[in-house]
């Protein structure tokens, strides 16, 4: 298995709870990583998004497909 790479950026957290649910279910590799810093009390995820999910490069377009499938329905 490859060294985890960022594979897409979140927007919210609802997002990132979603994602998690349905790549864990489907036995996919990931991490989600939040940018929240209390030192700055969340300003830097006001800045620049929630956070981001990494994972083997080889999962990178179905987890990009998953997360497209996932939007639309939203």
């Amino acid at each position: 298995m490859s060294k985890p790479v960022k594979i897409l950026l979140f927007k919210n957290e609802i997002e990132s709870i979603l994602l998690n649910e349905i790549l864990t279910e489907k036995g996919i590799p990931h991490i989600i990583r939040s940018y929240h810093d209390s030192a700055y009390d969340g300003l830097w995820q006001a800045q620049t998004g929630w956070g981001h999910v990494e994972a083997p490069e080889e999962y990178s377009e179905e987890i990009l497909q998953i997360y497209k499938e996932m939007s639309r329905e939203a």
